[in-house]
């Protein structure tokens, strides 16, 4: 014991023991405490109904945010200069933004997207020129499946900086088809056609009523528009028939639809000298 006391000085290990024992223990109780608030705000906004991806982001969010604080403070009790340090740390996030740049503007976007929600997983849109289903929305990266089964991988920034047409948005939608007939037709009569044609498809809706609208006069034929209104998942199968129906409804009545021609004048007789 005496070898001890001669050897070690005791004061310099208490001096530097209890601090390095309260670090620990500061340690160990941050890391349990910042894990148990990150796993409640993670359960808090999933029973807000908010988006599974948002709900583990801000859990780790906040984890690591309290932890760093923590670390930070266990230095401050070892003399370490935290302003200085946090300095240092301001100019490595600087410099670290600066080089992922457009991963942090996905970022962003995909924060916004999650948030105000323009589209859900399973919306038809139109956006950045393509028209596909939703199949997933990441942070960074949005994932579309076209109608030919094709994959779309989307930056976030490329669609929340643009228009974002939501076609399933409503659970009706309207279906239209150009026609054009010709000049001797009757055009009471071939309004009355064209409503025939519309009317005979069974998915159809009543309410709105079916229309058929003349919208100009053209150069080779009478330009119109037969509207009707379907449920949005009848959209694409309803433009098919009823571009059939049209056609038909027309052939029946004996309208014919004409094709572009131009009619040539001579003015000087055929034969004649120049």
């Amino acid at each position: 014991m005496e070898w001890l006391q001669e050897n070690v000085d005791v004061e310099t290990v208490l001096k530097y023991a209890v601090p390095v024992i309260g670090v620990l223990v500061l340690l160990i109780f941050g890391w349990g405490i910042s894990a148990w608030i990150g796993r409640m705000t993670t359960a808090a906004m999933r029973r807000g109904g908010v988006d599974e991806t948002l709900c583990r982001f801000a859990g780790k969010m906040i984890k690591w945010t309290l932890l760093t604080l923590v670390v930070l403070a266990c230095l401050g009790a070892f003399g370490v200069d935290v302003v200085a340090f946090a300095g240092i740390l301001a100019a490595m996030g600087f410099a670290i933004g600066l080089a992922f740049q457009g991963s942090l503007s996905n970022f962003a976007a995909g924060v916004m997207l999650l948030v105000f929600r323009p589209f859900s997983v399973g919306d038809v849109i139109s956006v950045a020129g393509h028209t596909a289903k939703v199949d997933e929305i990441d942070l960074f990266v949005t994932t579309m499946d076209t109608f030919d089964n094709r994959r779309l991988i989307i930056p976030n920034s490329a669609i929340f900086g643009a228009t974002i047409e939501k076609i399933t948005h409503h659970a009706t939608r309207r279906v239209d088809v150009t026609v054009g007939t010709e000049y001797p037709a009757d055009i009471d009569r071939v309004r009355e056609v064209l409503l025939g044609a519309a009317t005979s498809l069974p998915q159809v809706l009543a309410d709105p009523a079916a229309a058929a609208v003349l919208t100009g006069l053209g150069s080779s034929s009478i330009d119109w528009s037969v509207r009707v209104w379907v449920k949005a998942e009848d959209f694409w199968p309803v433009k098919d028939a009823l571009t059939r129906a049209v056609k038909y409804a027309l052939d029946e009545a004996g309208i014919g639809i004409p094709f572009p021609q131009m009619d040539v004048h001579v003015t000087q007789p055929i034969g004649a000298s120049a």
